[in-house]
This record gives structure tokens, sequence and C-alpha cells, in this order.
């Protein structure tokens, strides 16, 4: 296993994982925006994803960088604009 050591590729990586929690859990995702509780609903799969991220980038990119926490933001966060939420 070749492990990411360029930030461009941790990042895509980062956003790959989180589009699939996205695609395969859309009605969790709904939820969680809607009741504001987006992590929590979501806590198993989020861990999963993010123990998958740290298995495949190098160590010094993971603690310079925060791809993952970014790729939340702008994948799951922004996509689930959408749903009806007292958040916004």
């Amino acid at each position: 296993m070749r492990l990411i050591t360029k930030p461009d590729e941790a990042r895509r990586l980062a956003r790959t994982i989180l589009s699939d929690i996205l695609l395969y859990n859309q009605a969790k995702v709904k939820e969680g925006i809607e009741q504001d509780s987006l992590f929590n609903v979501l806590t198993e799969e989020l861990a999963e994803g993010k123990k998958y991220y740290e298995t495949m980038v190098d160590e010094g990119i993971r603690h310079s960088s925060n791809f993952f926490n970014e790729a939340i933001v702008d994948v799951l966060i922004k996509q689930g604009g959408k749903f009806k939420s007292e958040i916004w």
C-alpha cells in the first residue's frame, strides 16, 4: 500500500470518502441536517471514513492540514443545504 504524500491527493481522497458517505447515507444526511444532528446520526460512518483516510495519508500531511474536516463541510453540509433546517 502506498501512502499519499501529496496534499492535492489527500484532499481528493477526503472528498471522495465524504462523497461516498453522502451517496450511501442520503436519508441519514437529510435527517441530520433537518434535525441539526448530523454528527450524531453519522458518527459511525464519519469515524470509519476518518480511520480509512488516516491509514492512507502520510502523517505529516494529516498534521499540517484539515482536509477531512474541510470535506465534511464542503461535501456533506454544503450539499445538505437543499434540506430545510433550523440552522439556515
